[in-house]
């Protein structure tokens, strides 16, 4: 096992991730929070949403393997029963790294998904926020770190 913040460190030192679940209405969904964050910090982020050609202003994909290009990491922000069937697509596209955000509830952590993914050599964080950790953080996002992993919303190890 390996201690979360060594996981998010080696997750964000990719250069270029997929966001799934961003939404066209930018309010009414935290994949749009990361995706935003990580783009302001100079990453490529590739939105992915089957429902949207444009999401923020740019190009929207329905899948992963629809996105021109190899995507090195991919964030999980759709509703759980979705995350298996986006691991798995990671998994036959050699995705080595996904984050299953996850904030106050359920997020989109799925136990599912979880073992795929970990079965087949996927490095999996499921929980927590890649706005929660290095060069993505802010204030908020450090204190709602501390307080997720009080009630386990971010694992200590992955």
């Amino acid at each position: 096992m390996v201690a979360i913040k060594q996981a998010a460190s080696e997750f964000l030192a990719n250069k270029r991730i997929a966001v799934t679940g961003v939404s066209r209405d930018p309010k009414s969904h935290g994949a749009n929070v990361v995706y935003k964050r990580l783009k302001d910090r100079g990453y490529e982020v590739v939105a992915i949403n089957p429902h949207a050609d444009r999401v923020e202003g740019d190009s929207c994909y329905p899948d992963l393997a629809s996105v021109p290009g190899r995507v090195e990491a991919v964030v999980i922000g759709t509703r759980p029963d979705i995350a298996e069937t986006t691991m798995r697509e990671c998994v036959d596209l050699g995705i080595g790294q996904v984050w299953m955000h996850r904030g106050p509830g359920a997020g989109s952590v799925s136990e599912a998904a979880t073992a795929y993914g970990r079965e087949h050599g996927v490095t999996v964080i499921d929980g927590g926020c890649p706005c929660m950790f290095g060069p993505t953080a802010d204030g908020g996002h450090r204190m709602m770190r501390w307080v997720f992993g009080l009630n386990g919303n971010v694992p200590r190890h992955v």
